[in-house]
C-alpha cells in the first residue's frame, strides 16, 4: 500500500480560517503529509493564502465539508437544496485552488438528522439525495474532481450508516465521480467487521479517516486495527489515512460532536502518538 498520512485541523481548532495556516508548520514537523481542512464557512478561507502555506511547508490538502441543518439535500425545502448546491460549489472552488482531487463528507443530508420515519418518507428522502448528488457529481466531474461520500453512525444520520449503504447510494447516483470514504469511528459503531466493510467499498474507496472507537488517540481503544489493515490491503488501497478527532476547548465544536472532555493530555500528543501508531500499523516508516 502506498499511503500518505494526514490530520484534521479539527484536532486543534474550529472553524478553519486563513489564520489556521499557523498550524501547518507544526503539522509538518510532526511528520504528517496531509492536512485535512474542514470548511465550515467558505468565506473564512483565503484559498491563495492557504495554497501558499501548503506549498511552503510541503503539505497536501483534503477538503472536507461540514453539513449542518441548513445543508441538507433531503430537505422538504428546495431553497435548502440550493444553499447546499452553493456550498458544494464553494468547496469545489477551494478544492480547485488547492489542487485536491476530491471533496469529502456526509454530503447527502444534515448531520444529526436521525429519526424514525415512514418507508414512504425514507424513499422520498433517498431519491432527493440521489438526484441532488448526481448533479453535484456532474459538476465535480467537469472540474476533474470526485466526491468522497461518508457514512455516519446511527446517532448522526438515519440515511447512510454503513459502507453497504454508501455503495447503494453511489450505485444509485450512477456517476463515476461518486465515490466512498470511511471513518473508523463510525465504522466501530455500525460495522460487524472492519475488513469486510472495507472490502464492500472496494475500488470506490478514495479516502480514510481514523481515530479510536471513542474518538481518541489511535491505538488506545477497542478498534480492531488488524482487521482495518487487512481490509485496506485486500483492496490495495492507495491514498490518505487521516486522523480526525476534536478538541473540547472549542465550545461550539464540542457541542456539535458531543465531546465533553479531552481525550489526551493535549491535542499535540493525540496527533503525534496517533501518527506513530498508524504508521506502525500500516507498516509505513
Amino acid at each position: 500500500m502506498a499511503l500518505s498520512f494526514g490530520v484534521s485541523t479539527w484536532v486543534w481548532t474550529s472553524p478553519f480560517n486563513s489564520e489556521t495556516v499557523q498550524l501547518f508548520p507544526k503539522i509538518k514537523k510532526m511528520g504528517f503529509d496531509v492536512v485535512e481542512i474542514p470548511v465550515e464557512d467558505p468565506d473564512l478561507v483565503d484559498g491563495p493564502r492557504v495554497k501558499e502555506s501548503l506549498r511552503e511547508h510541503g503539505l497536501e490538502a483534503v477538503i472536507c465539508g461540514a453539513f449542518g441543518p441548513g445543508r441538507d439535500f433531503t430537505s422538504d425545502d428546495p431553497s435548502i437544496h440550493q444553499d447546499c448546491f452553493d456550498y458544494m460549489d464553494a468547496l469545489m472552488d477551494l478544492a480547485d485552488q488547492l489542487d485536491t482531487g476530491f471533496v469529502a463528507g456526509p454530503m447527502y443530508s444534515a448531520v444529526g438528522k436521525a429519526r424514525m420515519v415512514s418507508p414512504e418518507q425514507r424513499k422520498t428522502e433517498w431519491k432527493r439525495a440521489v438526484t441532488n448528488l448526481r448533479e453535484v457529481a456532474k459538476k465535480a466531474d467537469d472540474r476533474g474532481l470526485e466526491l468522497a461520500i461518508e457514512p455516519l453512525n446511527r446517532f448522526e444520520s438515519d440515511l447512510i450508516n454503513t459502507t453497504e449503504d454508501a455503495l447503494r447510494l453511489v450505485n444509485d447516483i450512477d456517476h463515476d465521480a461518486a465515490k466512498i470514504m470511511v471513518d473508523g469511528f463510525h465504522m466501530s459503531i455500525e460495522e460487524h467487521n472492519l475488513e469486510e466493510a472495507i472490502k464492500v467499498a472496494g475500488d470506490k474507496l478514495i479516502h480514510v479517516q481514523v481515530s479510536e472507537n471513542y474518538r481518541g488517540t489511535p491505538g488506545t481503544g477497542q478498534t480492531d486495527w488488524d482487521s482495518f489493515r487487512r481490509g485496506l490491503e485486500a483492496i490495495d488501497y492507495s491514498g490518505y489515512v487521516n486522523i480526525e478527532s476534536f478538541t473540547s476547548d472549542n465550545q461550539e465544536l464540542a457541542d456539535a460532536v458531543c465531546i465533553w472532555k479531552p481525550f489526551a493530555e493535549d491535542q499535540d500528543q493525540l496527533a503525534e502518538e496517533g501518527l506513530a501508531f498508524i504508521k506502525e500499523t500500516f507498516k509505513i516508516n
